[in-house]
């Protein structure tokens, strides 16, 4: 078992490495070129990190920010979004907050995050490929970001103390991991007392199987991994969290949904 997990989580590295080098060498469309293969099994530089239908589905991308938030970030950083959602419209983020972005990427989250938080806050982000933290860092450097770093680690073991930050976000990489409750422990951990999670994620209907999702797409596509509502809610309020939702926006394949998941750490007694 523990094979097979290392043997996704180096697929999914080696996909968003292949979405990062295709953005570093001047592609304005990361998600275009590595869904350009059908193939779940194809070479890593033309297989999507989301989506994996051959076509550039609505589902995923750049497209689901706002002109306006588009408007305030280099272009590679919007070139390189290969999320399902928009962590902003749930984080609700506040200035003088600590923003932790799981699975950061090329850094779109982070750079929105901090320009929310102002320069009293602080934007993190945490990602395990090297690829797309060079991009993010370039990103940052475009950006003029002061108030913000990227960290190299997995989100199942993230490089920060405990009660760290205020908010934790993501987009779309919680369904990429083998071990989902080592992430929602690891979100717990590091909020600080009062904080709150604003995630963005595939997630399943009820009724589907494992074995339905898998059928619905790839893991490394954001589909097969996914949890199920259910799964979500109970898997938050076993790690600690209260007042979870998760909201259903719009279908990703049959049965899935991309989805808004929200939930607090309980404060200080």
């Amino acid at each position: 078992m523990t094979d097979t997990k290392n043997e996704v989580r180096e697929q999914v590295r080696s996909r968003y490495a292949a979405a990062a080098t295709a953005v570093t060498r001047g592609n304005r469309d990361a998600l275009a070129v590595v869904d350009a293969d059908q193939s779940c099994c194809g070479p890593a530089e033309n297989v999507s990190c989301c989506g994996g239908s051959g076509e550039v589905d609505d589902a995923f991308g750049a497209g689901l920010y706002s002109a306006d938030e588009q408007g305030e970030l280099p272009a590679e950083a919007i070139a390189a979004s290969l999320g399902c959602g928009n962590p902003m419209v749930v984080a609700e983020l506040h200035e003088g907050e600590k923003v932790l972005d799981l699975g950061s990427g090329g850094g779109i989250d982070v750079l929105l995050s901090a320009r929310r938080v102002g320069p009293t806050g602080f934007a993190y982000g945490v990602d395990m490929t090297d690829e797309m933290l060079e991009l993010a860092n370039a990103n940052k450097a475009k950006a003029g970001a002061t108030n913000v770093e990227f960290l190299k680690g997995t989100i199942e073991d993230v490089p920060l103390p405990d009660g760290a930050v205020d908010v934790v976000i993501s987009n779309c990489v919680i369904n990429l991991s083998t071990d989902k409750p080592a992430v929602l422990a690891e979100m717990f951990r590091v909020l600080a007392p009062g904080g709150r999670i604003g995630v963005s994620d595939v997630v399943a209907e009820d009724h589907l199987t494992p074995a339905d999702r898998a059928e619905r797409g790839s893991y490394v596509g954001c589909i097969a991994g996914a949890l199920s509502r259910a799964e979500y809610l109970q898997g938050l309020a076993a790690a600690g969290f209260v007042d979870a939702e998760v909201t259903f926006t719009h279908e990703a394949a049959p049965g899935m949904h991309s989805a808004l998941v929200r939930a607090t750490k309980p404060g200080q007694a």
